[in-house]
């Protein structure tokens, strides 16, 4: 009976964990759903973001597919930066895990947007890729 107490509670733990890795497998599976045709896309577990054309759309990940959606043209966007803990990033700063990394996007009309990363590396090519995708649209427009 006493053996049976001690691997109860590690039982429990093995149950747990089979259901969160099914829990994120089903996240995955509506992700992939809902970034089909997309140029560029990503998944973490803070967000989803989806990159069409000259349009970005961003969301929380659930088993349903995104909630909590946002959408921005590149077309309104005047300026791309990274930020660390609410503040801009120095060039060639170190930045630790856990922290609170975010891409924000500055338009004129809805003033601030902020896209949560979890690795700092991912989110550099994301602004890399953002900025150019912006000089690309300056550039066919003049």
């Amino acid at each position: 009976m006493e053996h049976a107490l001690t691997w109860f509670p590690l039982l429990g733990t093995f149950i747990w964990l089979a259901w969160a890795g099914w829990n994120e497998y089903q996240k995955v599976q509506a992700y992939e759903v809902w970034a089909t045709g997309a140029d560029r896309c990503k998944y973490d577990i803070r967000a989803v973001l989806v990159q069409r054309g000259a349009t970005l759309m961003w969301g929380k990940p659930t088993r349903q597919g995104p909630i909590d959606l946002d959408r921005v043209s590149l077309e309104d966007v005047t300026n791309v930066a990274l930020h660390v803990n609410g503040g801009p990033v120095a060039a060639g700063s170190y930045v630790k895990r856990g922290q609170r990394i975010e891409l924000v996007l500055t338009t004129a009309e809805n003033g601030v947007h902020r896209i949560p990363f979890i690795e700092f590396p991912m989110a550099q090519q994301w602004k890399k890729a953002l900025q150019e995708s912006l000089q690309a649209l300056k550039s066919a427009s003049s």
